[in-house]
Order: C-alpha cells, then sequence, then structure tokens
C-alpha cells in the first residue's frame, strides 16, 4: 500500500448513490494534479487528504490513485481554506463570501468560525442570521464528518448523511450500531437493501433474528405501498424468504416474535403493520357509529325548501339529484359518487345550501391541496386539505382529534377516492357523533396512493347510503372529454375523431420518440398559440409511467429545456433545478406543511445558503439541499399524481411502451384530469388495450367485512 497526501483541487465525478468520486489532487513531489479514485464521497474542495492504496494504469484515462482508505483534515493554506469554506460545505458560506472571509481573516479563518463567529459581521454581506446559520452549520459538518466516515465505511450512500444525523443526531453511530435495520424503517429513502448491506459490513448474520424481522417489516412496506393494508401469512414468509434467501423457519419465527411484541398484529392468517389494523379497526367502527344513528333534521319541511333554492338557482334538479339532497338531509353517513358532467359538483352545492337553511355548519375539505382548491371554486366556499382542517401541526400532530373534535355539523369531504384507510381513520375520529359525514368522489378513478380502497369497500358494504349519479346532463354532452371517459368507463372505445370545436383531441404515432417529439411541440408552441395557455402552469403532461422515452422522467427533462432552458440553478442527484421551474413534492412533510403530490413553481435559489424557495400556491416554503430527494421536476407527472387535480390542458401519451400500466380506470382518470383540452398522442392499440383490460389488481382490505360486522 501507498500513502498519498495533498489539497484536493477538482471533483471531477462523484456518485451521490455509492460514495464513489474522481478526484484531483495536489500532492508535493508531482507537477501535475493526481487523479484519486475511490470511495470518497465526504471529501470536498480544498480539503486536506490522506490517501492509502495503490497505483493502477487504466487504460483509457492513464495512471490513478486507487483508495482504500482515505482521512480528510481541514487545510491549512489560505487557498485550501477558500476552496473548503467555498465548495457549499457549510451553508451560508458560498464561493463569494468565502472570498471575502479569507481575504479578511486569512490562515486565522477556521479558529475565527470555530471559536469568533461573531467576528464574520465584520464582511459585507454577513449579519447576525447568517453568522448563526454558518455557525450551526459548522458544528453539524464536524458532527456529520464522523458519522460520514462511519457510514461510508459500511457502505451507505453520502446522500443520505445530513437526514441520519438529522433523525438521529449525535447519537447516529451509536444508534446504527445497535441496529442498522432501523435506518430502513426510521430514514426515508434508505430501503431494507441499503440497511441489510450495512448491516452485513458491520458483521451481522444473515441468518439472524434482527435481519429476519427488518425484511419481513420492508415486505409488508412494499405491499402496503402498492395499496395493501395486509398480507396473507403464507404470502408474507414466501416473499420474505424469497428477498432475505432464508429458509422459512426462520421468518416464521421472525413474525412469531414480532406479533408477540405487538410489532406486528395477526388475525385470521393476515399479517399487519400496526397501524393500518389499528386504522382499519377504527375507521369500521366511526362509519358503523355514525352512520346507525338518526338525523337531526327530521321534521323539516325539504320539499318547500328544496323549491326554494332551485327558484333561486335557477336550477331544475333531476329525480335522482334530489334523491341525493334527501338522503343527505336524512342520513348521518353518505356517499355521493358519479363521473364527469353528471351533475356530481351541481348536486354538492345544493346539499351545502340546504344544509345551510336548516341552519347547519358546514365544513369542506379534500385530500389535496389543488382538489381543496377546486372545491371552494366550485362551491364559493372556504375548503381546506384534510391536514389543514385537522390541524396538522408538527411535531405534536393533529390538533383536532376525539378529544377536541371538529366543530362543524356537516362534513363534505370531496375526490373521497383519493384518501386512504390511516387518512380516513384520523379523520373520522375527529368527527363529533351528532355530525353529519359526506363523502363525494369518483369510485371509478384509481384508488388512493396510500394503502386500502376506502370508498369502494364503504359502497360494498351496503352500510351506508349511496347515491350514484349517471346521467351525463346535456351542457356535458357537448364536450368529448366527458362522453368519451364514460365510453371508455362502460369498457367502449372512445370516439377518436378531430375537429376544432372539439375539447378531446387524437394524434396517432407509433414510434415513441416521435410521440415525444411531437408533445415537446405541442407544449412548448403549438397549445400555448392556438389557445392562449401559460405553457407552464396552464398545460400538464400526463404519463402512464415514469420509465421511458414516453415516461415522466423523459418529459420532464426535454420540457425544461425548452420551456425553462436558463436562469439560477441547483443541482440535486444529477438534475438541475432552476429558477421557475415547476415541481412537485413527493412525500408528505408535515414540517413544511407539504403533501405528497403538491405541485409549486421555484421562485428563489440562494447558492451561499444552499437553500431555495417553492411558491405552492399562497405559500413559500424553504428547502435546504438534503430536502431536495423530497422534490421533482413536475412539467410531466404520472396519472397516480395527478389524481385530484384538474389542469386547463392536458396532454398524454398513450403508447405501447406502458402496456404493463395499461388499465380501463388508469386511462379513464387521466382523460377526467383535463378541464377544457385533452390532446391524447399515441396509438390506437395502446388505447384499445387500456379500454379492454379492467382487470383491476384487487387490494389486500378487511374494511368492508369489519364495517357488515360491526354494522
Amino acid at each position: 500500500m501507498d500513502f498519498l497526501s495533498g489539497i484536493v483541487e477538482r471533483i471531477t465525478y462523484s456518485n451521490e448513490e455509492n460514495g464513489f468520486s474522481v478526484i484531483k489532487l495536489k500532492s508535493k513531489g508531482f507537477n501535475d494534479l493526481v487523479t484519486v479514485v475511490g470511495n470518497m464521497a465526504t471529501v470536498n474542495i480544498g480539503s486536506a487528504v490522506k490517501v492509502k492504496g495503490v497505483w493502477k494504469n487504466n487504460g483509457q484515462y492513464g495512471r490513478q490513485f486507487c483508495a482504500s482508505e482515505y482521512e480528510e483534515t481541514v487545510p491549512a493554506t489560505v487557498k485550501g481554506i477558500e476552496k473548503y469554506l467555498g465548495s457549499g460545505l457549510i451553508k451560508g458560506i458560498g464561493p463569494v463570501n468565502a472570498k471575502r472571509i479569507v481575504d479578511m481573516f486569512g490562515t486565522e479563518t477556521i479558529d475565527v468560525i470555530e471559536r469568533q463567529t461573531e467576528r464574520l459581521m465584520q464582511i459585507e454581506g454577513i449579519g447576525e442570521k447568517r453568522v448563526q446559520m454558518i455557525k450551526r452549520a459548522w458544528e453539524e459538518q464536524k458532527d456529520i464528518k464522523n458519522i460520514m466516515l462511519f457510514l461510508q465505511g459500511n457502505g451507505v450512500s453520502a446522500s443520505y448523511a445530513v437526514k441520519i444525523y438529522k433523525a438521529y443526531g449525535n447519537e447516529s453511530i451509536e444508534l446504527v450500531k445497535e441496529n442498522p435495520y432501523r435506518l430502513a424503517q426510521d430514514i426515508w429513502g434508505i430501503g431494507f437493501k441499503t440497511a441489510d448491506g450495512i448491516a452485513r459490513n458491520m458483521g451481522y448474520d444473515e441468518n439472524s433474528i434482527e435481519r429476519c424481522c427488518a425484511g419481513a417489516v420492508y415486505v409488508l412496506g412494499e405491499l402496503s405501498s402498492d395499496g395493501h393494508c395486509f398480507s396473507l401469512r403464507e404470502e408474507l414468509v414466501k416473499s420474505a424468504c424469497e428477498m432475505l434467501g432464508v429458509e422459512s423457519e426462520l421468518v416464521e419465527r421472525a413474525i412469531d416474535k414480532m406479533s408477540a411484541e405487538a410489532l406486528l398484529i395477526e388475525e385470521e392468517s393476515a399479517v399487519y403493520i400496526p397501524g393500518l389494523y389499528y386504522s382499519e379497526i377504527g375507521a369500521a367502527s366511526r362509519i358503523v357509529k355514525l352512520a346507525s344513528q338518526k338525523s337531526g333534521y327530521e321534521g323539516f319541511d325539504i320539499g318547500l325548501m328544496l323549491e326554494t333554492i332551485q327558484a333561486e338557482s335557477g336550477m331544475r334538479y333531476d329525480k335522482v339529484q334530489l334523491d341525493a339532497i334527501r338522503t343527505a338531509v336524512s342520513s348521518k353517513f353518505m356517499v355521493l359518487t358519479g363521473g364527469p358532467g353528471t351533475g356530481k359538483t351541481t348536486t354538492t352545492n345544493a346539499i351545502i345550501k340546504m344544509f345551510e337553511r336548516l341552519g347547519a355548519k358546514v365544513s369542506l375539505a379534500a385530500p389535496t391541496g389543488r382538489a381543496a382548491k377546486r372545491l371552494s371554486e366550485t362551491t364559493g366556499k372556504k375548503a381546506l386539505t384534510i391536514h389543514r382542517l385537522l390541524e396538522f401541526k408538527p411535531p405534536a400532530g393533529y390538533q383536532k382529534n376525539q378529544d377536541n373534535p371538529l366543530t362543524c355539523d356537516v362534513l363534505v369531504i370531496d375526490e373521497a377516492s383519493m384518501v386512504d384507510i390511516v387518512m380516513m381513520n384520523t379523520l373520522l375520529k375527529a368527527v363529533r357523533d351528532e355530525a353529519v359525514v359526506i363523502l363525494v368522489g369518483d369510485v371509478d378513478q384509481l384508488p388512493s396512493v396510500g394503502p386500502g380502497k376506502v370508498l369502494q369497500d364503504i359502497i360494498a358494504s351496503g352500510a351506508v347510503p349511496v347515491v350514484k349519479l349517471e346521467r351525463i346532463f346535456r351542457q356535458a354532452m357537448g364536450s368529448r372529454i366527458i362522453t368519451n371517459a364514460h365510453k371508455i368507463n362502460k369498457g367502449n372505445f372512445p370516439d377518436l375523431s378531430n375537429s376544432k370545436k372539439s375539447d378531446f383531441f387524437f394524434m396517432e404515432e407509433e414510434d415513441p420518440e416521435k410521440v415525444a417529439l411531437t408533445i415537446r411541440e405541442l407544449c412548448s408552441s403549438r397549445l400555448p398559440k392556438y389557445y392562449g395557455v401559460d405553457a407552464v402552469d396552464d398545460i400538464q403532461v400526463i404519463c402512464p409511467m415514469q420509465r421511458g422515452s414516453t415516461g415522466t422522467a423523459s418529459f420532464n427533462q426535454t420540457l425544461q429545456e425548452v420551456l425553462n432552458p436558463s436562469g439560477v440553478s441547483i443541482r440535486y442527484a444529477g438534475v438541475e433545478y432552476r429558477v421557475g421551474d415547476k415541481v412537485m413534492q413527493i412525500k408528505n412533510n408535515y414540517d413544511k406543511n407539504v403533501f405528497n403530490g403538491d405541485i409549486g413553481r421555484i421562485r428563489q435559489i440562494d447558492r451561499e445558503a444552499g437553500s431555495l424557495t417553492i411558491g405552492f400556491d399562497d405559500r413559500l416554503v424553504e428547502y435546504d439541499t438534503s430536502d431536495m430527494n423530497e422534490v421533482v421536476l413536475a412539467y410531466a407527472t404520472t396519472v397516480h399524481k395527478s389524481q385530484g387535480s384538474e389542469y386547463n390542458v392536458v396532454v398524454a401519451p398513450i403508447t405501447m411502451q406502458h402496456f404493463v400500466m395499461l388499465q380501463r380506470n388508469l386511462i379513464y382518470t387521466c382523460i377526467t384530469r383535463a378541464k377544457q383540452i385533452l390532446v391524447l398522442v399515441g396509438s390506437k392499440k395502446a388505447i384499445a388495450m387500456a379500454v379492454k383490460n379492467n382487470k383491476i389488481v384487487d387490494r389486500n382490505t378487511r374494511l368492508s367485512e369489519r364495517i357488515i360486522k360491526q354494522a
């Protein structure tokens, strides 16, 4: 083994996933910069490093020093200090401030930052707020450096160091050593395989009980991501054994151990994560209790009130709509469902007006910000997201609950098909026994992204009144978006003829590459020019899948190039984010009050502070670079992520590239996201395949059974 010391001049390449880096080192005794390769993800420009390894000749890149171990120290030279500070390591110090600081303090710079931070206020542009930011960041980076060296030595990627530190603090090393498998549950983005690799590096046996327990929990977690609330024990054992490569007896023992400790719950061969089990139990109990009580609005002259409401609004409701209004008033728990153009919004408005005439306080909510905004626009009433309705405040949680319930007399939840079992249980716990609950949604859309199929299960139970609106109203008949959606929902091939007056267009193209080029042209020039719409805010590309030339990843890159080609930017995980970019939050972040599916625009990027600000409707939210794995570009999104939203113009590729995802409810959901214009680009064969495929993958839930048993 050889040793090499020097200052890091450049970082030519760094892979955040596995930590592999290529650096250029200025070392004594060498006229040129030395190329060093190896796992050195914590290294920063300007760092002084001591590297242990061997020299090798690479056929393509020449002589390189292959590092097996390295040690990093704070640089001693003025030039080294400037590069070190300007590398982005310390939040609050970028290249500009790094030069100013080093110009003033020279070789004393590190000592000033470490022990006399307040002296930094002598620098132009650095105030007290930034000094405190720098002070915190300096302390954190010292701790993180030690943690990173430990984690890197055990195979964890560099990109999760800050998240691990934020979760565990100075106990990070101790907690990971105690049980590395906890990372898969505690740190978003670290899966079982990564945690397993760390554990194996630390000497954990592949047959250990800790590994088998973690493997079983991981399988259940993956199933819940696919919408399941539980797994049958036999299937869980089989899947865990295949993944872990162990004998079934070991997994059986692990499940028994966790069941005995209440870490898992087993009921009639079904194995649950506790949170999902109690959510099913709780939601079923609340639905039955609410539905079994008598309405407090009997005895009123509903017929006279209906005549007054119709006269004031200039509307004449049909028989099913009138039945829906009467059912809402006479019931404590009701479902109103129907497709586009069937008068769901009109009926909901009439129900709200009726209850207000009866003196009831009505609250409106929806699962997402966009859905809540749309509900507010269509009703003229204030509507909140469910999280805001329940007054979620981190870290305390939901302020509205069974001990501090909602004060409303009537609760209307729109886009109820999107509500998963955990959210429904949390919501119903906060509803007073005296209140009325009305769920409004399209049961034929895709089910919730989260576990369960709550709306379907409630309807299937037969325990609550359900009114389904099926008649397409005359004014909606003129929309081919609506008529085609209903054709597809019935299993019929849609009308793909084009005309200038239509709101539904189909552009036939078999070649996926040409489909991508056509959509790029439509979004960047043709649609904005013809309809006068904004290319970013008004047009949404919706794809069945993320991968492929007609997937979201590809479209986001190409549409960013043409719609927002330049400006202040920041890179994360190989993606460049620019001021003005359209982005989507992809996980619930309760601290920031931003939730999965929320769409915003990047308003500001501060390279010095290593942060960016995203505007979500009326709110500005700040992100550190360590939070950037929660955000993706959103010029294009998947059908699943588009649920609950409406867009003025929707452009969707439907190609045979997507054949594994081509299902009737998927294309139906996609089409019904369009408010004014829909353009499908692709092949008739792919559309036909989607329309014919009504084989919906069933989800493991027992909500319907529980409601029936308790009713």
